[in-house]
This record gives structure tokens, C-alpha cells and sequence, in this order.
């Protein structure tokens, strides 16, 4: 039997666009196994010089100087005019995997990868050989919200939330071919969740923390940019009531300065760990966590119940900027710029348990939830338009559960 062949474009700007990338194709072998063939590039990376140094260039600036991102964005911006109908850079290279694959269904999760691409596929394959895809990770529109995401010819769409739905609609997206699906996370993160004992154990036999403790989860993108040092001191001044739990991404030499830091302050409890595969359970296991504006991220948290406090240290990104406004905006969400916003923040909680529960109650108003199987089936019904294969859909969750009896979220 012919195999479904889908062809993702991704690029590690980043860490979130990888992460959907990755879902999809798990969520895809969890739901067809073998039936359906997921093939993932890098595409900007692997397809030019030009692309993969600005790719370079965009983690360097998040990592050292986020406001230099604004001027990053607006040249960017441009390929939204040198791509509206072919792909200027790296095209050759586009079209050797074209040919050589032939996927059934173009699926972009990266805002440069949608102008010129689906153009170049239908080109190459025949428009009634292929169907193109955008999953767009954006909370709402406006500034950050990029021209590169807006592909009118797109068979289908998919936004985040309805706010950034609208924003798509009034940019140029046909409202028929455009749908709205919030979450796209590794089966996994649906499969392992923590009740209110599991989350004890986990707290003391596997972090070593105190589940009795307020807990803090310091988080950090792949790359491992982060201002672990400018926070810890304020939750060190509540070590009898507070503690922490702390990643590093990819960061060694972060992470190789934490670990002595722990052992000068023998007094707080705290959990290091350098990059992590785990972090839908540690936002299970604390009262808040301190991220930038990544959506990958900051969708999980509201997922798994746990209040972000953004990291705006060093400015804000352009699409940082659209998710701090969508959670400012719908739950009054707090920012922090320097180290004593955050020590009058974690002052104000300890001193208040109340004016932490109000930001809990307001942060978990704007939680909703769905079947996370609804998107992928979509997508891989729209590649079977073209592909005609008789497939077998599996069910979810397993047929022998996940060992603690919880079950994924189904849609209103």
C-alpha cells in the first residue's frame, strides 16, 4: 500500500516551531503508524548560506540583546515581498526535496516557509498533486504578527486563538480555509498528568523539593538565554516558603554556575537541571513560571494550569510582543524588566497569598479544551485528498492507558 507522504517546514528560530514540527510528526505515528510518512527540513538552515546566517543571527540577538529583534523583524518583513510568488532564496534546494519525495501535502509551521513555497510545490508537482498547510503558533495580531505567515492561496490555515485568527482573515486568509487550533504538543504531554498525589511524589522523590513550598519554575528556551542569577536572590529572601525549579537549556556554562550557587545556599531548595525533555511536568509541579514570550511555552502553561510572569529583560521580541499583549490583555498577566520588579512581584505573593490566587483565577480564565487529534486528522485528511491511501486510524489515548488513569482533554 502506498504510503501518505507529508513534507514539514520548520527552522530553529527559536525553539517553538521545531517543537510543533515534532508534535505533529508523533502525533502522526501515534495516530497511523506507518501509514502516514512524515518527513521534517530545516528548511531555511539547509537550503542557503543567506538563510542559515540570518537563522544564526536571529538566536544570537535573542540570546544577547532581544531589543535589536525590531529592527531584525522589519527586514525581515521583506521576504513577505521577495517571496510572494517564488522562492528567492534556496530554492534549489526546495526543489530537489520536492522531487525527490513528491509529499502529498506541503504542512509549514514557520512564518518565512509559506510565500513562494506552496507556489514552487504546485508548480513542481501539480496543483492537483499536492495541498499546502500553515499552522500559525501566534496568540494575537497586529506588530510581531508577520506578513511571511499570510499565504492567500493556503488550503488551510490554522491560528492559535480567535484573536489571531481575525488578524489572518483581515491580512488576506480566506475565512473558509481558515480553522482555529490552540494546542499542538507532543502526545506525550497529554498522556503525563499529574493529580494531586502523583504531583507530591514527583515534587519529593524525583525533584527533592518540599510540595508544601511555593514553587517557582525559572524556564529558558532551547538556547539556553536566560536571567537565572537577577531572580534567584528575591526568592532566596523567602527560602522558608518558597523554592525553585530551574532549566538551562543548552547553556553548560549556566548551568556549571548554578550548581555552585546551589552549594552557597544550602538554605533553599532548588532543582537545576541543564535542557530538559520534562517540562510539561514541571509546570505541573510549580505555582508559576518566569519565561519569555514563546508560544510554545507559554501555551503549555496555560494547558497545565501554571500563571506566567514574562521575562521581558532586555526588551520585548515583535512576537513576544503578541503574546504578552494577549495574556495582559485577557488576565492581566504580570511583566518584569529588571530584578526588582520581580523581588516586589514575589514580595507582594508571600506577603499576600491572595493577590497570587486573583492572578491564577485570571490566568486560568482564558484555558480551554480540545482533542488534540482533531488538527492532526485534518491535516492528514487534506493530504489524503490527493494521496487516496486507506488508512487506519488508531486510537488515543492507548488502548492500555498511561498507567495513572488520566485521559487527553476532549473539545467542548
Amino acid at each position: 500500500m502506498s504510503k501518505l507522504r507529508i513534507l514539514v517546514l520548520t527552522s530553529s528560530t527559536g525553539g517553538g516551531h521545531d517543537a510543533r514540527a515534532e508534535a505533529f510528526a508523533e502525533w502522526c505515528f501515534q495516530l497511523y503508524r506507518h501509514d502516514v510518512d512524515v518527513r521534517i527540513e530545516q528548511m531555511l538552515e539547509k537550503s542557503s548560506v543567506v538563510n542559515r546566517t540570518g537563522v544564526n543571527l536571529y538566536n544570537r540577538i535573542q540570546r544577547l540583546a532581544p531589543w535589536m529583534h525590531k529592527v531584525f523583524y522589519a527586514v525581515v518583513e521583506v521576504l513577505s515581498w521577495l517571496n510572494r510568488r517564488k522562492v528567492t532564496f534556496g530554492a534549489a534546494y526546495y526543489l530537489k526535496v520536492l522531487k525527490d519525495y513528491k509529499p502529498h501535502l506541503v504542512f509549514s509551521v514557520h512564518d518565512c516557509l509559506n510565500r513562494g513555497y506552496f507556489q514552487l510545490a504546485r508548480e513542481t508537482l501539480g496543483a492537483d498533486k499536492v495541498r499546502c498547510a500553515t499552522y500559525c503558533g501566534e496568540f494575537s495580531g497586529g506588530w510581531g504578527y508577520s506578513r511571511n505567515w499570510i499565504e492567500p492561496t493556503v488550503d488551510l490555515y490554522f491560528s492559535r486563538t480567535p484573536t489571531a485568527a481575525d488578524y489572518a482573515v483581515k491580512c488576506g486568509i480566506p475565512p473558509e480555509r481558515s480553522k482555529v487550533r490552540g494546542y499542538l504538543m507532543l502526545p506525550r504531554s497529554h498522556l503525563e498528568v499529574l493529580g494531586p498525589v502523583e504531583r507530591r511524589v514527583f515534587q519529593t522523590k524525583r525533584l527533592g523539593l518540599d510540595p508544601e513550598k511555593f514553587t517557582v519554575f525559572l524556564a529558558t528556551g532551547g538556547n539556553g538565554a536566560n536571567n537565572h542569577f537577577d531572580l534567584l536572590p528575591a526568592l532566596v529572601k523567602h527560602a522558608d516558603r518558597v523554592q525553585a525549579i530551574v532549566i538551562c537549556g543548552k547553556n553548560k556554562e549556566t548551568y556549571n554556575d548554578l550548581v555552585h550557587w546551589r552549594a552557597l545556599h544550602p538554605e533553599f531548595d532548588c532543582h537545576i537541571e541543564g535542557y530538559s525533555e520534562i517540562v510539561h511536568l514541571y509546570m505541573q509541579a510549580s505555582e508559576a513560571i518566569v519565561t519569555r514570550g514563546g508560544t510554545t511555552t507559554c501555551a503549555k502553561a496555560l494547558h497545565f494550569q501554571c500563571p506566567i510572569i514574562f521575562n521581558a529583560f532586555g526588551g520585548i521580541m515583535p512576537q513576544e510582543e503578541l503574546t504578552w499583549k494577549f495574556f495582559r490583555n485577557g488576565a492581566a498577566s504580570e511583566k518584569i524588566e529588571e530584578a526588582a520588579d520581580f523581588a516586589r512581584l514575589i514580595d507582594r505573593w508571600m506577603a499576600d497569598r491572595t493577590t497570587y490566587d486573583r492572578v491564577r483565577e485570571n490566568f486560568l480564565k482564558l484555558r480551554y479544551e480540545e482533542d488534540p487529534t482533531i488538527l492532526i486528522e485534518e491535516l492528514v485528511g487534506l493530504a489524503n485528498e490527493v494521496a487516496g491511501a486507506k488508512l487506519k486510524r488508531r486510537a488515543f489515548p492507548p488502548a492500555n492507558g498511561n498507567g495513572n488513569g488520566h485521559k487527553p482533554a476532549t473539545a467542548p
